[in-house]
């Protein structure tokens, strides 16, 4: 038998590797790796170094995300997602920015509400252990570092939820508009939504297996908007960012 084009795709291959490296990275030996992807065991200690997820410092990052808006049903408002090099005094970022606008599209009566803007990762290709997802079941918080325009932001992420649709949502509380600073949300705080509602029961989010990561601007206040995000990752340390209250989700 012949491995297809596909399975020797240097993506691919290099998705596998990347697998490998995570696993072994958190002391698990190679015979528990496998265990754990198989069988979906627990990792044998709690991992205390961050778990990378979205790296905007690598220019390549950007290139696995797209944006979304309320254009996209025949809404006005504009977004971007641009790359910005480090320099003496900033990492390397991406600006997430546009303008917000509320006006309805004149010719779609079905469409009654715009005023909306967001980004996320595009789903990832395979590897040899199968679907792409990120497992953070071992890490308590999502970390984010951001400079944040004071807007009103949420942060949405997507599993491999009964729903396809659903959307785990926090909203993204910057203590220091104009400033770059490392935020904190707990995992657990996140609430489960489904086309912008919060839906019941409220299940336990599947941290084993996030499939997508973003930011959306819903606060449906016309006018421009900019955040910048230099990256994201899963940790187990508070000192890593300032945490945000318990209860404080979508």
């Amino acid at each position: 038998m012949r491995p297809s084009p596909r399975l020797l795709a240097p993506g691919f291959l290099g998705r596998s590797l990347d697998e490998v490296k995570r696993f072994s990275k958190t002391g698990m030996a190679p015979i528990s790796c496998y265990l754990k992807v198989l069988y979906n065991l627990e990792g044998l200690r709690t991992p205390e170094t961050p778990y990378h997820l979205l790296d905007f410092t690598k220019p390549d990052t950007i290139t696995m995300c797209k944006t979304m808006s309320d254009a996209d049903i025949g809404g006005f408002s504009k977004v971007a997602l641009d790359q910005t090099l480090a320099s003496a005094t900033e990492p390397a970022y991406v600006r997430f920015h546009g303008n917000i606008s509320i006006d309805l599209p004149p010719n779609r009566p079905q469409v009654q509400r715009t005023g909306y803007a967001a980004w996320r990762n595009k789903d990832r290709g395979p590897t040899i252990f199968g679907k792409s997802l990120w497992d953070v079941d071992p890490y308590i918080y999502l970390a984010l570092r951001v400079k944040s325009d004071g807007r009103k932001y949420f942060v949405n992420v997507q599993t491999e939820s009964i729903e396809y649709t659903d959307i785990h949502q926090h909203r993204l509380y910057a203590k220091r508009p104009g400033e770059w600073e490392t935020l904190l949300i707990e995992w657990s705080d996140f609430v489960r939504t489904n086309y912008g509602q919060v839906v019941e029961p409220q299940n336990e989010m599947m941290t084993q297996k996030v499939r997508t990561l973003g930011i959306g601007s819903t606060d449906r206040v016309p006018g421009p908007f900019e955040l910048c995000i230099s990256s994201m990752w899963a940790t187990n340390k508070m000192e890593d960012g300032d945490a945000h209250k318990k209860g404080s989700g979508a």
